[in-house]
């Protein structure tokens, strides 16, 4: 049964890799799209191709989510706890996509492993979610509003005097760098999310001690995204490029390279897996907020927050609901 396990485990987890991947291919993409800096096509492309590139520099990220986030029995009933958490978080990335609400597929990971362990009664590491999750969870967002505020308002100064046909023909050659390096960082954190619950899952199903993640997670991880990415997410990219707020090359560089700048910090200097996509629209709103504050669409981001709060402890609810139906399948009500 444990093999089975485990391998279920990991092939759901890389189908929770796949919907992160579609689910959140509009966090890199979407804003230089609606600029028409990049076709979808192209644009979807060189973002799959960078978050492949990205899931390989670094497993800081995953050392967090595989031990820092719950603590999970051995054998069979821990590996059970596993499952319900990526079938959780996999529901509640369904959910957000059809509605095409730019939810954190990371917080979707996280909450899910939180409702496992409590409907499991096994223990969750509070200290570190406060850690590792909260605060990064409300400063991200916050800095990236603000920096993209002020990069914007900087633009805005030194090209006052230029032509605004040149700046946005730059911008637009621009935004190809930037979008690249946002997809870079997409890669960088969210294929490490992944990694850290199959190597969770290796831990507790007892092939193998440590959280150092192994070459082959990180191959399977890292293609799962990519290939998630480019099968795209145009519901929600039609939200992050255009519904928020109208974009312009220059607000569409200001926000890809604020956010990007965020991931890299986060993920390299504290190990934290922060959400790609709430970076991403903060910088968005950061850069709209220049023009005017009525140029930003408030209902739409004021439904996008709300996803967001709403994201872990519903997507626990759905692993807790989850854990109780996996005991009502033959073989596994014992565990």
């Amino acid at each position: 049964m444990e093999l089975a396990l485990i391998l279920t485990v990991i092939v759901v987890a890389l189908s929770f890799d796949y919907t992160n991947g579609f689910h959140d291919a509009a966090n890199a993409i979407a804003t230089s799209v609606s600029t028409r800096a990049l076709t979808p096509r192209a644009a979807l492309l060189m973002a799959a191709a960078m978050n492949l590139v990205g899931a390989f520099l670094g497993t800081g990220v995953a050392q967090t989510v595989g031990a820092g986030i719950i603590e999970a029995p051995e054998g069979d009933s821990g590996l059970l706890v596993v499952l319900a958490a990526l079938v959780g978080a996999i529901a509640w990335n369904l959910i957000t996509w059809w509605l095409g609400l730019p939810s954190s597929s990371s917080h979707a990971l996280i909450g899910g492993l939180v409702g496992a362990a409590i409907a499991s009664a096994n223990t969750v590491k509070w200290t570190g979610i406060l850690e590792k999750v909260v605060i990064p969870m409300v400063v991200s967002p916050v800095v990236g509003f603000a920096l993209a505020f002020l990069v914007m308002t900087a633009i805005q100064w030194i090209f006052r005097r230029s032509h605004p046909g040149r700046v946005n023909r730059g911008f637009r050659l621009a935004q190809t760098f930037s979008a690249a390096a946002m997809a870079l960082g997409h890669g960088l954190q969210d294929a490490q999310k992944t990694m850290g619950v199959i190597t969770l899952a290796l831990v507790v199903g007892g092939y193998q001690s440590g959280f150092d993640v192994q070459w082959w997670v990180i191959v399977l991880a890292a293609t799962a995204l990519a290939a998630g990415t480019y099968a795209g997410g145009w519901r929600i990219m039609r939200t992050l490029g255009r519904r928020i707020v109208h974009l312009d090359p220059p607000m569409g560089f200001a926000a890809e390279s604020v956010a990007a700048g965020v991931l890299y910090t986060t993920a390299f200097a504290y190990h934290a897996p922060i959400s790609t996509t709430q970076t991403i629209t903060s910088a968005v709103i950061g850069v709209g907020a220049t023009k005017r504050l009525s140029a930003v669409r408030w209902g739409v981001a004021g439904n996008i927050v709300t996803a967001w709060v709403l994201t872990i402890p519903m997507a626990g609810l759905a692993a807790a609901l989850s854990y109780g139906l996996l005991h009502l399948v033959p073989g596994l009500n014992s565990l």
